[in-house]
């Protein structure tokens, strides 16, 4: 309904029932014999008065009525097109209820973000108190052992407190990765933007983890082409070793791990495939998620903070760039992302 026919309606009551009562006392005025024009007239008058007093008053009240469900729904003051709305010339009801509507439906999906961000955040402080307290732990019976006697002993000394340094070194990882992820999310950590030759960076990737590839049986492969890009040549660096790690990682024996490039307009895509063990579709979705493991017994066997997969999202995406994965379970899995050209 709009004001319009709304203020139309009244104004046919009103009009209606004075017609109706001037016609009766003109009539009467007629029958009778000395008349009563001048009462019929007044009356006439007064029920224009009145007709217009109410269309008045109604139409603020419905006006202020409007407004309020207006700001109620949208907040802050009312918009040209709330007025236009407001001065009859569309349907408001209909329109404030396609308000209503929408406005329920932001809430409730407001209400399921919060809902997903207080279960990740339990979730995180979870993984993030039993990655800590492994090390802990760990570090406090190997001293417990040397302060009962173990230190005397040269045969255990030496050895426990060697492993004492690893599981430092490792809440030291487990904090310096949440604290590059922290800086990056916040935008605090500003990126060094350069030209540089991928083929180069990879190659020095592969020299730097050519002893753990040998180990796992890994062939470290790549496609030989001049890639110019423009970045941060140190984080690029860190993604491209974080990417190359895991793929040694979960690689099957006497596997490959490749990295091999493709251009697209002004991108390259970057991608590190391995025909190792895969990934499941439910497991893709999170993998980039902080401390988010398939398979979290064979992980921490296999070390690392659980971070690395999260920290190359955010320097990719703090690149304008994008990073996805594909994997097929039990034969290849393939991380690929974009970086813009050098000119």
């Amino acid at each position: 309904m709009r004001f319009g026919s709304i203020i139309r309606t009244a104004i046919y009551i009103a009009l209606s029932s004075s017609a109706l009562m001037t016609a009766l006392l003109f009539l009467l005025a007629y029958l009778e014999p000395h008349g009563r024009w001048i009462e019929a007239i007044i009356i006439l008058l007064y029920a224009v008065v009145v007709v217009t007093v109410v269309i008045i008053f109604l139409r603020r009240f419905l006006f202020h009525q409007y407004a309020a469900l207006f700001r109620l729904v949208n907040g802050g003051c009312l918009t040209e097109e709330e007025l236009e709305l407001l001065s009859g010339k569309q349907d408001v009801l209909s329109n404030i209820k396609k308000s209503l509507m929408e406005w329920s439906n932001d809430k409730a999906s407001e209400i399921d973000r919060l809902k997903e961000m207080e279960r990740y955040r339990k979730e995180f402080l979870g993984n993030v108190s039993h990655e800590l307290k492994t090390p802990i732990f760990n570090i406090q019976g190997y001293i417990l052992t040397l302060l009962d006697g173990g230190l005397e002993d040269p045969s255990v000394n030496r050895l426990y407190l060697e492993r004492s340094e690893k599981s430092i070194n490792r809440m030291i990882h487990i904090v310096e990765d949440l604290e590059s992820i922290a800086r990056l999310e916040s935008g605090e950590l500003q990126l060094d933007i350069e030209s540089f030759d991928m083929l180069r960076l990879v190659d020095e990737v592969f020299e730097m983890e050519e002893r753990t590839a040998e180990k796992a049986k890994i062939q470290l492969e790549i496609e030989r082409k001049q890639v110019l890009v423009n970045a941060d040549r140190k984080r690029i660096m860190e993604v491209m070793n974080n990417l190359v790690v895991n793929s040694i990682k979960y690689g099957r024996k006497n596997g490959t791990t490749t990295v091999s490039f493709a251009e697209k307009d002004n991108l390259w895509w970057i991608s590190v495939t391995d025909n190792g063990i895969g990934i499941a579709e439910k497991d893709r979705k999170r993998i980039f998620e902080r401390f988010y493991r398939c398979d979290k017994s064979r992980s921490r066997e296999q070390g690392g903070t659980g971070l690395g997969l999260a920290i190359v999202k955010h320097i990719v995406e703090a690149h304008g760039q994008t990073v996805t994965v594909q994997s097929v379970l039990g034969q290849w899995t393939a991380f690929t992302f974009s970086l813009p050209k050098s000119r």
